[in-house]
């Protein structure tokens, strides 16, 4: 029998994918399942979009490209950098990855060593500390707490610091809390990493997925000293509802940049010709599509929140999410209780039950490390947002 290596068994199975599976037999066996797990934009790709892909092909464009991405692509990735974050970069320190997840671990692999440590807010993108810990590193959680808007301060990364810090990630607007962290407050981590030379892998994929007046702030505009030791990553998946495309891309300094290009060019070399030019006229064309998505998020995280208000009674209750398309359901004054005879223990026990009983799928807080929460997106249709609102509201009025 083949053995595996030690650090695949060090990574531990996605927890969303067991209940993805049971809710899609559910759906087979012809039951409405009404799924809150959804971690991508229910709008199809833009036209446009498509319309340019489908040109690469009858051009002929289906050969090799350089492996950190299509010269013209890391242009427009420069563009799009400077006018929207006010960050200046060379085509050199760009790479374009297959998807942001791909970026990530290419960041992660290249400057993090065996036994080095990296801070990671909790609740965390549970894709995180799986890929620190491939990578060999040390995964060391900073808690956000639902009380202090699932936001960390500089005062408890510093608190973290060890001689053994390496890396902060940091992720806003964030998955899976949707909070939005002020440019005040970035500032204050920002000076708190350079004081102590601590790489920021910034995720900034939600950055377009942003309500109520809340702006987005890179942690590498606040200083030449910061925006030298960030590696910022972000991608079209998110903005333009392009997630199976799978384009990722990163901007980072020059000589990060180069060792990842060698490396990308031994793993996987090129994004697949098609995408990249697809996403060329994502980031240069028409913007109205991915604005009335954000429009269309919008309207039904205000329609969510209402209904979470009306559930508070029950013993639910949430924090406010200014970005992404998450929100955080407390769900712990349940823990305790029984549901048909079910004694209720965490967030699985909930996301079980509420699968097996009312056909709702939705991910528990256990999987970001939070066990207080479920995780509900609201990339789905209102008439259905709103019908497995009332199905969560209908079990927690059920709990004994």
């Amino acid at each position: 029998m083949i053995q595996v290596s030690d650090r695949i068994k060090a990574i531990a199975p996605s927890m969303t994918l067991a209940i993805s599976a049971k809710a899609n037999e559910l759906k087979a066996a012809g039951e409405k399942v009404i799924n809150f797990g959804v971690g991508e934009p229910d709008f199809k790709t833009p036209e446009h979009i498509c319309q340019a892909a489908k040109d690469a092909l009858d051009k002929g464009y289906t050969k090799y490209v350089a492996a950190a991405g299509l010269p013209a692509l890391k242009k427009a990735i420069v563009k799009k950098l400077k006018t929207d974050n006010n960050l200046d970069y060379d085509p050199s320190q760009i790479i374009i990855s297959n998807g942001a997840k791909h970026s990530i671990f290419n960041a992660v692999f290249a400057t993090i060593n065996p036994g080095d440590e990296v801070l990671i807010p909790k609740p965390y993108w549970l894709t995180y500390p799986e890929v620190v810990k491939s990578c060999g590193g040390v995964p060391v959680y900073v808690m956000a707490t639902a009380r202090h808007g699932y936001k960390v301060t500089a005062a408890q990364i510093e608190n973290m610091i060890t001689p053994h810090t390496k890396m902060l990630i940091f992720n806003s607007p964030c998955n899976p809390t949707g909070a939005v962290y002020t440019e005040e407050e970035i500032r204050k981590i920002a000076e708190v990493c350079v004081e102590h030379n601590i790489t920021v892998l910034s995720d900034e994929i939600y950055e377009k997925l942003i309500y109520g007046g809340e702006t987005h702030f890179s942690i590498a505009e606040c200083s030449p000293e910061m925006k030298a030791l960030t590696i910022v990553i972000n991608g079209v998946s998110k903005s333009y509802a392009m997630t199976g495309w799978r384009l990722g891309y990163l901007a980072c300094p020059e000589n990060v940049a180069k060792a990842i290009s060698s490396f990308q060019s031994h793993s996987t070399s090129n994004v697949n010709t098609m995408t990249q030019y697809a996403t060329l006229a994502a980031l240069d064309g028409d913007q109205t599509a991915m604005q009335e998505m954000l429009k269309a998020f919008g309207r039904r995280r205000e329609k969510m929140l209402e209904k979470l208000d009306e559930m508070k009674p029950l013993g639910l209750d949430y924090v406010k999410p200014d970005g992404a398309f998450y929100v955080m359901l407390l769900c712990d004054n349940l823990y305790g209780k029984k549901y048909k005879g079910q004694k209720i223990h965490g967030s699985m026990d909930i996301a079980d039950l509420l699968l097996t009983h009312k056909k709702v799928a939705a991910t528990p807080g256990v999987c970001f490390g939070d066990d207080d929460a479920l995780r509900l997106s609201y990339a789905l249709s209102t008439a259905d947002m709103l019908d497995g609102l009332e199905r969560i509201a209908e079990f927690a009025r059920e709990c004994e």
